[in-house]
C-alpha cells in the first residue's frame, strides 16, 4: 500500500536544500498551501452563495473584478500578513505592494507576488480557474523593502508554483529542485503528493492560443499557427488546439501532457497582456524546471528584469522542441524585415 505524502512533510523533508532559510521558505510555502484550501472551499460552493459576479470595481489593468478575485485576494494576503515570514505582498489586484509592518513580521526575508485567481472570468461557467505565485528573497536583509525587492529579475525567484481548482484541486510549485505536483484529498483536507518530479514532455501536439486574435499577431506568429495546422504524418501534425483563457489550466495541461501556450503581442497589446512579475515569472520558473523552456519569442523570461510592478510581456513556453520551432519562424521574419 502507497504511504501518503503530505506538502507539509514534503517540504519538511526537502527544507535541508534550504540550510540558510532556517525553516522561514518552508512556513512560507506551507501558509500559502493553507490560503489556497481556503479558496478551493470558496470556489467549490460558489454557485451556492452570493459570490458570483462582479464586484462593480476595476483593477489597476482596468479589468472589471470579480467577487472572488477579491475574495482570494483577501485571503492570501491575510495568510501572509499572518504567517510572519513575508515582509511585501504583489498582488495583481492591488495598485501598489502591500507592506506588512507588524511585530510578527519584523524580520520576515521574503517577497510574495500573487496573481490570487487566474482565469476568473471562467468562473461564472464553472471552467478551471487558479492562483499564480512567486518567491523571492529581500535583497538586503537589513533594510526595509522596497519596489526593489519586488522588481527582481525570475531568475532570483527562490520559489514559484500555482494552484489549480479544476476537477481535483492540485498544487505544483519549485524551489529550483525540479517540480512537484499535490493533490488536495478533500477526505482529510490534505495536499498530497501525486505528480513527483514532473517532466514536461521535449515535443507534444497541443498549441494554446486565442485564436480569435489572429488578425492582431505578429506574421511569425501566424506562420507558427499555420504550421501546426498542417499535416504531416511525421511530425504528428496537424495539431490540436486546446485554449481554456487561464493560463493555469492551459499551461497544466500542456506540462503533463506536451505543449505550447503562446501569449504574443498584438495591435491591442503591443507589449503582450500577460504580468511579467506574477504571472509570466512564476510559470517560466515552474516550466524551465520541468524541462521545458519559457520566452517572449527573442529572450529568456526569466532574464527580464522588470521596471515597474504591472508590467507586460508576451509570452511563449512549453515543450523544448516547440518552443525552438516557433522561435525559427519568429527569426525568419525577423531576418526578412
Amino acid at each position: 500500500m502507497n504511504t501518503l505524502k503530505t506538502l507539509g512533510q514534503f517540504i519538511i523533508e526537502k527544507q535541508a536544500d534550504f540550510p540558510f532559510a532556517k525553516g522561514e521558505l518552508s512556513r512560507l510555502l506551507r501558509d500559502i498551501g493553507i490560503a489556497a484550501k481556503i479558496v478551493n472551499r470558496e470556489v467549490n460552493k460558489a454557485g451556492l452563495v452570493d459570490i458570483l459576479g462582479n464586484a462593480g470595481t476595476m483593477n489597476v489593468q482596468g479589468e472589471d473584478q470579480k467577487k472572488l478575485d477579491i475574495y482570494a485576494n483577501e485571503q492570501f494576503i491575510a495568510a501572509l500578513r499572518t504567517g510572519g515570514e513575508c515582509c511585501v505582498v504583489a498582488s495583481e489586484e492591488n495598485d501598489e505592494c502591500v507592506y506588512i509592518e507588524s511585530e510578527i513580521s519584523k524580520n520576515a526575508k521574503y517577497i510574495v507576488a500573487i496573481d490570487p485567481l487566474d482565469g476568473s472570468s471562467n468562473i461564472e461557467v464553472n471552467a478551471a480557474i487558479g492562483t499564480v505565485f512567486s518567491i523571492y528573497r529581500k535583497i538586503n536583509s537589513d533594510q526595509k523593502p522596497t519596489i526593489e525587492d519586488v522588481l527582481q529579475p525570475g531568475n532570483k525567484q527562490v520559489a514559484a508554483g500555482y494552484v489549480i481548482y479544476g476537477s481535483s484541486t492540485m498544487l505544483v510549485y519549485t524551489t529550483g529542485k525540479g517540480v512537484n505536483g499535490f493533490t488536495l484529498d478533500p477526505s482529510i483536507g490534505e495536499f498530497c503528493l501525486s505528480h513527483p518530479n514532473m517532466k514536461i514532455p521535449k515535443d507534444g501536439t497541443i498549441y494554446s492560443i486565442n485564436e480569435g486574435n489572429y488578425v492582431h499577431f505578429p506574421k511569425g506568429v501566424k506562420d507558427y499557427i499555420k504550421y501546426c495546422q498542417v499535416e504531416d504524418k511525421e511530425t504528428s501534425r496537424p495539431y490540436t488546439s486546446r485554449y481554456i483563457g487561464s493560463m493555469v489550466a492551459d499551461i497544466h495541461r500542456n506540462l503533463i501532457k506536451g505543449g505550447i501556450f503562446l501569449y504574443p503581442v498584438s495591435s491591442a497589446y503591443p507589449d503582450g497582456k500577460l504580468r511579467l512579475v506574477y504571472e509570466c515569472n512564476p510559470m517560466a520558473f515552474i516550466l524551465e524546471q520541468a524541462g521545458g523552456l519559457a520566452t517572449d519569442g527573442y529572450q529568456r523570461i526569466l532574464d527580464i528584469k522588470p521596471i515597474e510592478l504591472h508590467q507586460r510581456a508576451a509570452i511563449f513556453l512549453g515543450s523544448e522542441n516547440m518552443v525552438l520551432m516557433l522561435h525559427s519562424f519568429l527569426k525568419e521574419v525577423k531576418k526578412v524585415g
